[in-house]
């Protein structure tokens, strides 16, 4: 069977297997997202702008027993690894703060207790 439509069929069948190779490799850990189920092993904690393109973060990486966290210098030119420690205990997912900075500060002046500081005003009997 050599037609000439052969290659040209050939060429068309490699065609149409190219999205499905690239949809499957998607959806496997070999694709690079690190777990199958997508969970993600990485993690935003916190982050500090100490300048308009430096900042410090505060990166949760690794699953179970190997989680750790990192503090990086994250700048234009380069990433740096300050300090590995082990996590923390648990925080509010980023972005989401107990109060913000501006109720905080209303409520301090009002003079009623805000729900994330010690406004009792005591500094210990002496």
């Amino acid at each position: 069977m050599n037609s000439p439509l052969l290659p040209i069929l050939w060429f068309l069948a490699i065609l149409c297997l190219i999205p499905l190779v690239l949809w499957l490799l998607k959806r496997t850990p070999l694709g690079g997202s690190g777990s199958a189920s997508g969970a993600g092993a990485m993690r935003l904690i916190a982050q500090l702008s100490i300048a308009p393109t430096q900042r410090i973060v505060t990166v949760e990486v690794g699953q179970g027993e190997d989680k750790r966290w990192l503090v990086l210098g994250v700048s234009g030119q380069q990433i740096s690894t300050l300090h590995v420690m082990p996590p923390q205990g648990e925080v509010p997912e980023f972005g989401q703060a107990a109060m913000p900075f501006a109720q905080m500060l209303s409520a301090r002046l009002r003079g009623t207790p805000a729900a994330t500081s010690n406004s009792s005003g005591d500094q210990g009997a002496v």
